[in-house]
Formats: structure tokens, C-alpha cells, sequence
């Protein structure tokens, strides 16, 4: 042990965020007090960031294993699902919260950075990223800095590491007012012959490290990224990664160019704890060990520290276990990309990873011991229900009274941050970048695979006040509704991905909702055969005003055979009949509408029937197989008129003529209830009136309802009974402009 070094004790493990059971469990694997560095390397392995330890008993319920899946769930960076003709897609998302909280450039940046290099540490090419973001209060005083801020650095790093942008959601509530989210998902192509693998097998073989130099950022970023956000987080900016985008892109087509020489035998991206999680988890998964020398590391800062090298997240660096006879031809690939490639040790049997520098072995641990599914530690936390679910539940939504002035009510919803135009955003990404990209705007992405008729179509989506108020059936409905989202595009849902965003679960009322939302995701991914082939839990989403809303965002992937098939959302042509395939019962507990127009977050959540929903997805995709849809757009937040005011302006100078739409909704009880809810398994469709006919005899033979909502013209109003008529431009304007108004000032 270097003299040099803190003195290990309980007080010291405490202040690293291990709690006394787990330093006492340090000393029994070690049988030993740990040197401090050992003391670091423990507390990273063992933080929620990395080792899952408070909710791998719970996320082990869900659904990982499926046909098509060439991974299991878990076991590499990233899930791996084939598509046939040889090809796998993989894909992940992660969150990078808490460094975005207090660096939010830097914090988002990094974020796509490091979901990018778990997807091109498989062999696949990264073809697409999307986000899932949540922000507090726009008055909020932080609110439009960290909203600029974030979207800016996840421009930059995707716009310049050379990957569309293509998708995503945001989300505006008070509960995030300090704490942002920054869920960034990737998505990569791959031949079945490339997929590269993370384990270090082979006594004897060299163990590598490549890319740029190692400092002193994010030193502690997983353990940052494990506790609560306080009024001291600001003084953590040094636990926030510095992105470099540029060295990045040189980084993927170094290690695609070697993967692709089968000169590579296992390799894993250093992202949370750095050298430490890829020295252990990749000796781990092949039951090896790892003999690593400091020293040889090129670095970047002076007089770094052991401790500080092991738990440095420098970014834009790569483990690489690699036969001696490969290690020439290895360094002059990295070298010809101009970046460097070092050998710092070898593949060891026994299991254990040792760590030597300036001549003293600093660390010599067990890899099983500090690895999920390992010896890391595994709890499951008192749940219990809080007390608010049943109270809202009960809520009175007759007292919401009818508007007098339905034009001006539509115009508020269309004005919803959370509904409004996200133009502002997208437009700071790069959606087209490699000419893949079919489609960015409607209900998912569309991009195609090059050299084949086929397709990828991808969204996230979760709406966290459904999740707030009823856990189960709000994260059901989180899958359910990204798997109609890809259906509206013609697409069939494949697998998931999730981000499960939570409060701190050491809290007995958090805990309850994490275990029912991992419950509804179970559920319904099982009734669409959308197994899930990994993701990301983030915990201690707090501040010091309380948790956030329970947001286990979803991120799924769906397959088109023909990309010529792809379906849009926008009206097409004058005299199109609007159709509405679903039961529209009129729910509007939870929605958008009664918060944005009467401040209230209560009510019981729509009903959510999962094989009337999967009847519904089977008929949408039949519907388009035969060619009888002109347009096809879920009905979710916001409800009916919100649906039908999207198919018309992203039909909007589309056509030759400029078009609007007229309904006729008869025997409706209350036309705001109707046409403002969110009851789900409902899509707006669009067809030629000769298809009508055909389209009710398919709807009638799935059980789906069937009714006929109105029509295409070419008038530039919308027009709702006698109700509502406003001018299309207005409607455009209003839905544009709202965030570009507000966060361009």
C-alpha cells in the first residue's frame, strides 16, 4: 500500500457511498483491509449506476429471451436482434442524468457518445440516435438554460460524430425542475459474422487500451450518478465527462476496421468507472483475470494517482483483449486512424484483477466479486403504496367544467409545451445525414438498411403522468403506445430497450412504483413478443423539492420488409374519409387536457386492454399491406382533435393543395370529454371513400370499432360540429411557434 494514501475505514467507505454491510462484506472477499484504490474500485462496481443492486431482483422479471434475439439480455454492451439476410440490429438507450443536471452540455454530449461507442463495440455501425428528455417549468429559472444547454451539446456530438438524430420525445413538468433527464438511445447495424464479443478470453493474451489519453474528468461519475441531486451537486462538475466527438468518429472506424480483420477478441467501451468496469466485467464474463500496469497508460495530466487512473471516465477510450500475434497489426490500425493503442497487460487465470503502477501492485481483487450477476450486492427494498394513488383515483371529473369557447381551448392544447411543435429541437440535429433517413416526422423514425428493400422504424415514448398516477397500467401503456407509434408506420414492433428513471429507492413509496411499472412493462411486452434486450435504470432522481415523476421510458424497434410502404400521418388529398379505428370512451383522468387547461393531475388513467390493443396493431399492418391507407396517426396525448390537427399540418405544403378537415360527431355526451381524451388502442386513418367499405369489414372481423369521423377538404379549417372552426394557418401557427418563441429569447 502506498503510505501516501487515506487510511481505510468504515468512515472512509461511508464517505465513497458503500454503506457498513458492504465494507463489511469488502473485508470478508478480501480478508483484508482494502488498499484505497481497492476501496475505489469496490464503491464504483458497487454503485446503483453499475451494479443494479436495487433493482437486478426486480428487472430479472421482465421478458428477455425471444426467437430473434442473438444475445440475451445483458450479456454484451448492447441488445442484438436479428433481421434477417444475415444482418442484426443493435440497439440500447442509457441515461445521463445527474451530469447533465450540473453540466448539462458536457453531461448530454457524453451521453451520446457513450451509448454510440456501446453500439459500435458490437461491430455494428451506428445508423441512428434519438432522446428522451424531460424538463422542469420553462419559469423556472434553470429550466430554459439546461434545456439550450442540452439540446445544444446533443447536437453537436451527434451532428459532428456523423449520426442522424431522427426521434425522440420531451416532456415539460415542475417535478424536474432541478433534475432534467437525458435518456440518449442508439441504434447500429451489424452482419451476423462481425458481432463482436466483451469477454477477455485466452491466458496469455494482451490486453489493450485505445483511443484518447486518460485525466482526471468524471472521476466518481457512477457514484455522482448514485445518489441524490442536492445543493452541492454543482461542486461535483468534475465528476461530468468531457466529450470529443471528432476523436470519436476516428475511434469507430478504427475499431470497425479491426473487428472486421478478425484480429479482435473481446472488446468493451470505457464508459461509468473507466478502466475499472471493463478490466473486471470483461474478465468476469470469461471467468479469467487481468494483470494491468498503470504505468502504461497514456495520460493526459500529470501526477495522477493510481486511484484516479482506475476510476477516471475519460471518454472516447476502448478495452481491447487481443492475441500477441494481432498486437503489431492491432497498432497500426489505431495508429493509421491517429490514435493511440497501448498494451497495459495480459489475460491471467485465477480470476482475479491485479493492478500494478510505479512498480507496487495497488489492487488484486476477485472480478466476480465486484461484477452484476457476480459478487456485487443484490437488495430488494420495503415497498409500500402510497397513499396518493388512491386518492387521485378518486378524483371528480364532473366538476371540470364544459369550455364556452372551444376554438380557443384547441388553440391552448396546440400550445402545450408538451404537445406543441418540437421543430426548435430537431432542427439543431443532423436527420439526414448518410441518406438513409425515410421519414423523421410522425409517429416513429423511419430509416432504411442500405442495400435492401427493408427498413428500421424507432420511438421512444413514456408519458410519466400516467406512470405518477397509476405505476401498472402507465408503464403498460408506455409499450403499448410506442408499439402503435411504430404500426402507424408500417412497421412490426420487435424488442425493446428501457431507461427506468426513478426516485431513490431506498424510499418504501419509490420503490412501490418501480416494482408495479416493472410489472406493466412484463406485461405488455409479453402480449406484443417485444422481449427486452436491455437498458439502463437510473435512480435518486430527487432534488431537494422531491422525486420526480416515475419515467421508465421506452425505446423500441420495429421492421419494415419494404420502405417503399411506409406510412405517413399527414392528409393526403381532398375528399379522403377520416376513419377512426378504437373505442373512444371519453377518458380524460390524467390527460393533457385538465392539466393544461385546469392545473389538475388527478383522475384514474384511461383503460388499456392489451389484446385489443395487439388486435388493433395486426389490422393497422394488414390495412397497409394492401394498400388501403393513405394515412394512419395514434390518438394519445392530447386526444382526438390534437391527432387530427397533426395529420393536417404535417400535410401542409405537402400537396398541391393546402388542406383541412371537417367532422361530424354525432351522439357524443360531452364534445370536450370526446374529443380531448386519451383513451387508448385508438388510430386515426385516412383512405379513398371506395376503401371505406373494406376497412369496416377488416375492423369488424379483428373486434376492433369502426366509425367514420369525417372527411379531407380543401377549405384550410378545421371544422368540429358546430363547435369548433379555426383557419389552418392559425392552427400552424400557434403549433409552431410556441417553442421557438419561448426558448429563443
Amino acid at each position: 500500500m502506498n503510505k501516501q494514501e487515506p487510511e481505510v475505514n468504515i468512515a472512509l467507505a461511508i464517505k465513497h457511498g458503500l454503506n457498513e454491510e458492504e465494507y463489511e462484506k469488502i473485508l470478508k472477499i478480501l480478508n483484508r483491509i482494502p488498499t484505497y484504490t481497492e476501496l475505489g474500485i469496490y464503491s464504483v462496481m458497487w454503485s446503483e449506476h453499475c451494479s443494479y443492486k436495487n433493482s437486478i431482483a426486480e428487472i430479472k422479471k421482465l421478458p428477455r429471451t425471444g426467437e430473434r434475439l442473438l444475445v440475451k439480455a445483458g450479456e454484451e454492451n448492447a441488445g442484438l436482434v436479428d433481421i434477417g439476410d444475415g444482418l442484426a440490429v443493435a440497439f440500447k438507450i442509457e441515461s445521463h442524468n445527474h451530469p447533465s443536471a450540473v453540466e448539462p452540455y458536457q453531461g448530454a454530449a457524453t451521453g451520446v457518445g457513450g451509448i454510440m461507442r456501446d453500439i459500435f463495440t458490437m461491430g455494428a455501425r451506428p445508423i441512428a440516435a434519438l432522446n428522451s428528455l424531460r424538463f422542469g417549468n420553462p419559469s423556472h429559472p434553470r429550466t430554459k438554460y439546461l434545456m439550450k444547454r442540452i439540446v445544444q451539446g446533443i447536437g453537436d456530438y451527434g451532428n459532428s460524430f456523423g449520426v442522424p438524430t431522427v426521434a425522440g420525445d420531451v416532456y415539460f413538468d415542475d417535478c424536474y425542475n432541478e433534475n432534467p433527464l437525458v435518456n440518449a438511445m442508439s441504434v447500429g447495424i451489424v452482419k451476423h459474422s462481425l458481432i463482436a464479443k466483451s469477454a477477455a478470453k485466452g491466458v496469455g493474451n494482451l490486453v489493450m487500451i485505445v483511443g484518447s489519453s486518460t485525466g482526471r474528468d468524471g472521476i466518481h461519475g457512477a457514484t455522482f450518478a448514485s445518489e441524490e441531486i442536492s445543493n452541492e451537486s454543482e461542486t461535483k462538475r468534475p465528476s461530468v465527462q468531457v466529450g470529443d466527438p471528432f476523436t470519436e468518429k476516428l475511434l469507430l472506424e478504427a475499431t470497425l476496421e479491426a473487428i472486421k480483420a478478425e484480429i479482435i477478441v473481446g472488446i468493451q467501451d470505457m464508459g461509468a468507472a473507466g478502466i475499472t468496469c471493463s478490466t473486471s466485467e470483461m474478465s468476469a464474463r470469461a471467468e479469467t483475470g487481468m494483470k494491468i500496469n498503470l504505468d502504461k497508460v497514456p495520460m493526459r495530466e500529470k501526477a495522477m494517482t493510481g486511484y484516479e487512473i482506475m476510476l477516471s471516465e475519460s471518454q472516447e477510450r476502448m478495452l481491447m483483449v487481443v492475441k500477441p500475434e494481432n498486437e503489431t497489426k492491432v497498432k497500426t490500425i489505431f495508429q493509421k486512424w491517429d490514435l493511440q493503442c497501448e498494451t497495459i497487460g495480459e489475460v491471467t487465470e485465477g480470476g482475479n484483477v491485479e493492478i500494478f503502477y510505479h512498480g507496487l501492485k495497488i489492487a488484486d481483487v476477485s472480478a466476480y466479486s465486484l461484477v452484476l450477476g457476480g459478487g456485487a450486492p443484490v437488495y430488494m427494498r420495503e415497498s409500500t403504496k402510497p397513499k396518493y394513488i388512491d386518492e387521485n383515483q378518486k378524483f371528480d371529473l364532473s366538476i371540470i367544467p364544459e369550455p364556452s369557447d372551444y376554438n380557443e381551448v384547441l388553440l391552448k392544447m396546440l400550445g402545450s409545451l408538451n404537445l406543441c411543435s418540437r421543430r426548435w429541437i430537431s432542427s439543431q440535429y443532423d436527420t439526414m445525414v448518410r441518406t438513409n433517413t425515410v421519414s423523421t416526422i410522425g409517429d416513429a423514425a423511419v430509416i432504411r438498411i442500405k442495400g435492401t428493400p427493408k427498413a428500421l422504424a424507432m420511438k421512444t415514448d413514456c408519458n410519466p403522468r400516467y406512470v405518477y398516477l397509476n405505476p401498472y397500467r402507465g408503464a403498460e401503456i408506455a409499450v403499448a403506445e410506442c408499439a402503435r407509434n411504430l404500426v402507424c408506420v408500417g412497421a412490426k414492433p420487435l424488442a425493446i430497450t428501457n431507461c427506468l428513471n426513478f426516485g431513490n429507492p431506498y424510499k418504501p413509496e419509490i420503490y412501490w412504483q418501480f416494482k408495479e411499472t416493472i410489472r406493466g412493462i412484463a406485461d405488455a411486452c409479453k402480449h406484443f413478443a417485444t422481449p427486452v434486450t436491455g437498458g439502463n435504470v437510473s435512480f435518486y432522481n430527487e432534488s431537494p423539492d422531491g422525486a420526480i415523476y416515475p419515467t421508465p421510458v421506452i425505446g423500441m424497434i420495429g421492421e419494415i420488409n419494404d420502405y417503399t410502404k411506409t406510412i405517413s400521418q399527414a392528409f393526403k388529398n381532398p375528399g379522403d374519409i377520416i376513419i377512426l379505428l378504437g373505442e373512444n370512451k371519453s377518458e380524460v383522468g390524467g390527460s393533457e387536457y385538465i392539466n393544461r387547461c385546469f392545473g389538475v393531475v388527478k383522475g384514474d388513467i384511461p383503460a388499456l386492454d392489451l389484446d385489443l390493443e395487439k388486435r388493433l396493431h395486426d389490422l393497422i399492418l394488414n390495412l397497409n399491406e394492401n394498400g388501403f391507407l393513405n394515412s394512419a396517426h395514434d390518438v394519445s396525448d392530447g386526444g382526438l382533435a390534437v391527432t387530427i390537427c397533426e395529420s393536417i399540418i404535417n400535410g401542409h405544403g405537402n400537396t398541391s393543395v393546402d388542406l383541412g378537415a371537417e367532422l361530424m360527431l354525432d351522439s357524443v355526451k360531452r364534445l370536450d370529454f370526446y374529443i380531448f381524451s386519451e383513451s387508448q388502442s385508438m388510430v386515426v386513418v385516412s383512405c379513398a371513400p371506395d376503401k371505406v367499405k373494406f376497412i369496416q369489414e377488416k375492423a369488424k372481423m379483428s373486434s376492433v370499432a369502426f366509425s367514420i369521423l369525417g372527411k379531407v377538404t380543401h377549405n384550410k379549417k378545421i371544422i368540429i360540429n358546430n363547435k369548433i372552426s379555426i383557419d389552418v394557418q392559425t392552427i400552424i401557427n400557434t403549433y409552431e411557434e410556441r417553442m421557438e418563441g419561448l426558448f429563443n429569447q
